[in-house]
């Protein structure tokens, strides 16, 4: 979790300025996106000028969210650390299925099909992976960063650089992973 390190002193600062950094420059990147959009509407007329402003207000709301994230320690404050945070994935994942709606409505004269298609894709997955988020946030009771070492925790692998599989002592609990080839993973000794 990223925002783990929002609770250690020294990378608390570093996190927290970094994150604002980033939130700055992801609502200039939107700006200049509304902007170019805006311009270009002007010549072809090819998107409502209300669809590109409510992806400007959502990016920005998007934003607001990240600095929210930024600002609130998630074990601190976690219901602001949170809220902040579903305001940075929701209003994110929709400001870019609306400019994927754009990028449509550009197509021919500005980009390609192709392009779109691309865009939409990603826009799908992302929004897939924000009601994933979601969900699999609701189940979750509390937040625990540290390990305790009385934990029945026997090994961690690691495989490619990847945290691949966690099992117990008592019972192997194993996963495979895809990586471009299906392998099977064989218990460490």
């Amino acid at each position: 979790m990223q925002s783990d390190k929002g609770i250690i002193p020294l990378e608390s600062a570093i996190f927290t300025f970094m994150f604002n950094i980033s939130a700055f420059l992801a609502a200039a990147t939107i700006y200049t996106r509304y902007k170019i959009v805006e311009k270009k509407n002007r010549t072809y007329c090819f998107s409502s000028p209300a669809l590109n402003l409510v992806s400007f207000f959502l990016g920005l709301l998007g934003c607001i969210g990240m600095s929210i994230v930024a600002s609130f320690q998630g074990l601190n404050v976690t219901v602001v650390h949170d809220a902040g945070a579903l305001l940075a994935f929701v209003c994110g994942s929709i400001y870019t299925l609306l400019q994927s709606i754009i990028f449509y409505e550009s197509c021919p004269q500005w980009n390609s099909l192709w392009m779109c298609h691309i865009r939409m894709i990603i826009s799908a997955v992302c929004c897939a992976a924000v009601v994933l988020m979601i969900v699999c946030a609701s189940l979750v009771s509390t937040t625990k960063l540290e390990w305790d070492p009385s934990e029945k925790l026997s090994k961690v692998l690691l495989l490619r650089g990847l945290h691949a599989i966690m099992y117990s002592s008592s019972k192997w609990i194993q996963k495979t992973l895809v990586l471009k080839f299906c392998h099977r993973i064989s218990p460490c000794s």
